[in-house]
């Protein structure tokens, strides 16, 4: 069974306005990778387990439809809400349930996604649903993340992995999955022709009330705040307090950079 933990109101919410598009250098990539498999059908693009939306609208510049799904009333109605081009459409559906039929798409992605999917369910559905030379690119960024800022990097990464590590005894045994680097998923997927990619760097610029809000978007926070709230909201004023301190800044709004490291697990239906 898929597991369901991003569906309230509140924490849509957050999504929207705290998660990121997949890096330029993810983009390239998958591009580079459907290239390299001579992909020559751009008709339709599905985003699986889209979340409130940001992953699937760079899919719009190359397909002529894109279709992003998720099991979540709450983060399709963000999406729908958010601007989008014409040619991209949102719908709720489980990931082991597409409503496409046999041979139809050309290509799914998932990003930060496919970990709380039933895997082996949801690989099936990929090589029913996909095109005879149809592919797949299913990636997620790394916990190994780098907070940086001028000549603060070392201390600020050590904030942040101290909220990882304090929020951490609330993850979902599912986060596991990120943990090996998508191994699990790489061995579940159904085409002899696969690869596992996992040295993609890219750099996501935040500021530091979009890193704080981006920290609360975490499920294992979530689930923290529910459990003790006081608590969970005492951490992130700590957090803000220490990373301000640490940068000399007192401006909420000052930029600073997440650099991250993904992993890919790319596949192509055809033999």
């Amino acid at each position: 069974m898929a597991t369901r933990l991003f569906e309230g109101k509140a924490h849509a919410s957050i999504y929207q306005r705290y998660r990121f598009a997949p890096p330029q250098q993810l983009r390239d990539a998958v591009f580079a990778y459907l290239a390299s498999k001579k992909v020559s059908s751009f008709r339709l693009a599905v985003d699986v387990g889209c979340g409130s939306g940001q992953s699937t609208l760079w899919l719009a510049e190359r397909f002529e439809k894109v279709v992003g799904t998720d099991i979540s009333d709450a983060q399709i109605e963000e999406a729908k809400q958010a601007a989008h081009p014409p040619n991209v459409s949102y719908l709720v559906c489980p990931a082991e349930n597409l409503p496409f039929e046999d041979g139809s798409v050309d290509f799914i992605f998932s990003f930060a996604a496919v970990h709380w999917f039933d895997i082996p369910r949801f690989m099936k559905e990929v090589e029913r649903v996909l095109t005879p030379s149809g592919c797949v690119v299913l990636s997620t960024n790394c916990l190994d993340m780098q907070v940086c800022y001028k000549d603060c990097t070392e201390k600020l990464t050590e904030i942040f992995q101290e909220f990882r590590k304090q929020t951490f005894k609330y993850a979902n045994d599912k986060v596991r999955c990120i943990e090996d680097e998508y191994k699990m998923v790489f061995d579940a997927m159904l085409f002899q022709d696969k690869q596992r990619v996992m040295d993609i760097y890219g750099t996501v610029p935040f500021t530091v009330s979009t890193v704080l809000g981006y920290f609360q978007s975490f499920s294992m926070y979530q689930t923290y705040l529910k459990d003790d709230p006081e608590a969970a909201k005492a951490l992130v004023q700590n957090t803000e307090k220490r990373i301000l301190e640490v940068m000399g800044v007192s401006s909420l709004e000052t930029p600073l950079e997440i650099r991250m490291r993904h992993v890919a697990v790319l596949g192509c239906k055809k033999s």
